[in-house]
């Protein structure tokens, strides 16, 4: 009997080791730390050192927290999550060289498409040697917040800092939101936008953010709608904003485009642009296809070759006020 009873306590133990180890493997909040040890659960008291040590231990929909301003290192996610860089002395950090900082991508998921990611507040840097900062291949949502990503450098005209790459159709738009976020000195774009996907469209919205020093601030291609407000492009060595081709639609409002080869390249789809100013570039407006259409309300001056080259823009109605 005393045998017995023995067995059971110890089985009783092992189980309930065993539960709260499952718990420290799938917990709605972890923490990261610049003296972590992925080892540990990831707890606040108890920290991992990486976002890819943490991300094992975070439930879907859950999310990933700093305690310090570390250096907390790449990551892939393939569920939907909250990565925030919000700490009492800076932000989070990753170093991405010779690599992407962070990719999105459920595609080998049982349920593609799907996930919804949050980064905000983070410090995303290639050391000029990383590839893409942010790689969206595969997922429903991707929203970017209060983040800085700078130095992608390392495959020449392919290192974006965020590169959209979709590559199936989901039901519905997908859609990459990127609000008060610094991109600059990237040899890509600082958000190229192509979906590749046939039949459907990604959805990107950009508000308040700086786009500096890349090839073109922002790069459209295939089934891309594309909305901007309240938006800088200087300092892009060909275009502020190029609207390529397949794009669906581009609207632009209150942004200031300067000292740019080309404020605005539009070579397909229609680019409708209100409030903004086009000023110290190279070309204004370049044309190699497609429309412009002005609410009349933009200044589009002293550009240094042209204001407007290859075409010219149609004036609209102001949308009427309600």
């Amino acid at each position: 009997m005393r045998t017995l009873s023995t067995s059971v306590k110890a089985l009783t133990c092992a189980l309930f080791i065993l539960a709260l180890s499952s718990l420290a493997h799938a917990q709605t909040r972890t923490w990261v730390s610049g003296v972590g040890d992925d080892l540990n659960p990831c707890s606040r008291t108890a920290p991992c050192k990486t976002f890819a040590g943490a991300i094992s231990k975070t439930s879907a929909n859950g999310e990933i927290d700093c305690l310090d301003p570390g250096g907390f290192g790449t990551v892939t996610i393939t569920k939907s999550i909250t990565i925030d860089g919000t700490n009492g002395a800076g932000f989070g950090s990753i170093l991405a060289s010779g690599t992407n900082g962070v990719n999105v991508n459920d595609s080998a998921t049982a349920t593609p498409n799907t996930i919804f990611v949050t980064l905000r507040n983070l410090s995303i840097n290639g050391a000029n040697t990383g590839f893409d900062g942010v790689r969206f291949v595969s997922g429903k949502a991707l929203h970017v917040e209060n983040c800085v990503i700078f130095g992608f450098r390392g495959n020449g005209a392919n290192s974006d800092g965020i590169d959209v790459a979709l590559t199936a159709l989901a039901t519905g738009n997908q859609n990459l939101k990127v609000k008060n976020c610094q991109i600059t000195n990237n040899t890509g774009n600082g958000i190229r936008a192509s979906n590749t996907a046939v039949g459907g469209n990604v959805l990107v919205t950009v508000d308040g953010s700086h786009l500096d020093s890349n090839t073109n601030g922002i790069s459209t291609a295939t089934a891309s709608i594309v909305q901007v407000a309240n938006s800088y492009f200087t300092f892009n060595t060909t275009s502020g904003l190029s609207v390529g081709a397949g794009t669906t639609a581009v609207d632009v409002d209150t942004s200031y485009f300067g000292s740019n080869t080309n404020g605005i390249t539009s070579a397909a789809s229609t680019t409708r642009i209100g409030g903004c100013r086009i000023s110290g570039n190279g070309v204004g407006i370049n044309f190699t296809g497609g429309a412009v259409q002005s609410f009349g309300d933009n200044k589009v001056k002293g550009n240094f070759t042209n204001d407007q080259a290859g075409g010219a823009v149609v004036s609209v109605p102001v949308p009427v006020k309600i």
